[in-house]
């Protein structure tokens, strides 16, 4: 989670998921008012983009678009990618799926049609990112359990990409442990 002047409220980020060059970048805004605009504009050989610029997506959220739809897997434009661009910094009031790539910035709140920060980005605004400040903010929180299965669960279960299984159940462990499932009467 993000939260900085442009988006107050939160965003979302997905770090694992971007080139790791961009986990800190400054560069100008390329806006586009709404998903139309940015469709119509975004491979004009015209437009003012570069590799540093930064990809603004407004109107695109729950109200503005309406309905939150999944245009947060915002295009890089052709002749960037002809450039050899594949990551650029992209940030929308929008969603995206969770298998997509690249730095994209989402789910910015307050969103830009309701009067949110990301609505006053105009052209050539310079907008920084800066994931490792946030990470660096963060602290532990204290732990609810002192004892029993909360602690065991708390030290020993797996998180949602293993499965949410406690890591000395993991299929391997497991079966040379006890020879295999047992048989059931």
């Amino acid at each position: 989670m993000l939260i900085g002047n442009l988006a107050p409220d939160d965003a979302v980020i997905k770090p694992a998921a971007m080139e790791a060059h961009l986990l800190r970048h400054r560069g100008p805004a390329a806006v586009f008012r709404d998903y139309a605009d940015m469709a119509a504009h975004i491979d004009d050989d015209a437009l003012d983009i570069t590799a540093d610029s930064v990809i603004v997506l407004q109107h695109a959220g729950p109200v503005g678009a309406p309905g939150m739809p999944e245009w947060g897997q915002l295009p890089i434009p052709q002749k960037l990618l002809k450039q050899g661009v594949r990551d650029m910094v992209r940030i929308s009031d929008a969603r995206m799926s969770g298998t997509s790539y690249g730095a994209c910035v989402l789910h910015v709140a307050p969103e830009s049609f309701v009067g949110g920060p990301l609505a006053l980005v105009k052209d050539g605004d310079m907008v920084e990112l800066d994931v490792p400040a946030r990470r660096a903010a963060w602290t532990a929180p204290k732990r609810p359990f002192e004892r029993g299965f909360g602690v065991m669960h708390q030290l020993h279960v797996t998180q949602a990409n293993k499965g949410c299984d406690f890591h000395f159940l993991e299929e391997p462990v497991a079966k040379a442990a006890s020879g295999g499932e047992p048989e059931i009467h």
